[in-house]
């Protein structure tokens, strides 16, 4: 699997986080602005550029950005040691979203993290595995992640949802240090602002035969990259940090778009973070 964002995309993010102009960033680049366009554009270059300048100037991890021109990704993960845990993914406009499906394996309640754009690969996984779905746990309420609820609530009216906004009922909205427990698994959640100002990560944790925590964590990080920072990209910046790079190193991230990695792999990999 790809990575959610190529090498220009990272670039642009980091051009806008830093408040760099495209002319500036293109001479530091050593590029024309044509072909500093098309490096932003596509991860690629016609002419040959300083991405070790270009980091600089831009904030980011010289290292860690020749990383990603190298074709860095995270390690393939095997998801059978989390034995209750699914990843799904649905598309719409051609943006491919993540969810997830996690259950106690003892009395089959079952929890969901973002609905997706279609309700339908969660209900196919629920109804084959015999499990009641009691909670869904929104990491933020952009379109992609919510574009499956009205089908989730119909099918299942008893779900309770679980979320940041400020818009919904006092009672679905998360508080600080609130914990529940789904059979054995515990469930506990961060607030991680930013790319929404509603962003929230789940972790989870009690997995059982010492498999690591996971953290459902919406567009907050992706493998080497965050998510574009409509609210405050240092904002962004600031919690990633505090709240999701704090966790174990083993800890699993599974993000809202693109592959699944780990908080080592964040720490050691990805631009954003650790520049030097």
């Amino acid at each position: 699997m790809n990575l959610e964002d190529h090498l220009g995309d990272i670039l642009r993010k980091g051009r806008l986080a830093a408040n760099v102009t495209p002319e500036v960033a293109a001479r530091a680049a050593g590029l024309s602005a044509a072909d500093f366009a098309t490096l932003e554009a596509t991860g690629k270059s016609a002419g040959r550029s300083n991405l070790a300048a270009l980091a600089a100037a831009l904030g980011l991890h010289p290292a860690k950005v020749a990383g990603i021109a190298s074709g860095w990704l995270p390690q393939e993960r095997d998801l059978s040691q989390w034995l209750e845990l699914r990843w799904m993914q649905t598309e719409k406009d051609g943006i491919l979203v993540n969810n997830y499906l996690v259950w106690d394996e003892v009395t089959r309640e079952a929890a969901l993290f973002d609905a997706g754009w279609s309700a339908e690969p969660a209900i196919a996984l629920i109804e084959a595995n015999g499990l009641q779905l009691r909670h869904l746990f929104l990491t933020h309420t952009h379109d992609d992640h919510i574009g499956g609820m009205a089908g989730l609530r119909e099918k299942y009216p008893k779900v309770h949802v679980h979320t940041n906004s400020p818009t919904a009922l006092p009672q679905q909205r998360n508080r600080p240090n609130d914990f529940l427990q789904l059979g054995s698994l515990r469930i506990t959640n961060r607030d991680t602002p930013g790319h929404a100002a509603d962003g929230v990560t789940y972790v989870v944790g009690n997995w059982g035969e010492d498999a690591p925590f996971v953290a459902f964590v919406g567009d907050a990080i992706f493998a080497g990259s965050i998510g574009t920072g409509l609210q405050s990209w240092d904002l962004a910046k600031q919690k990633v940090r505090e709240q999701i790079l704090s966790l174990p190193a083993e800890t699993l991230i599974c993000p809202g778009h693109g592959p699944l990695t780990t908080v080592g792999e964040e720490k050691a990999a990805n631009p954003f973070f650790g520049v030097a």
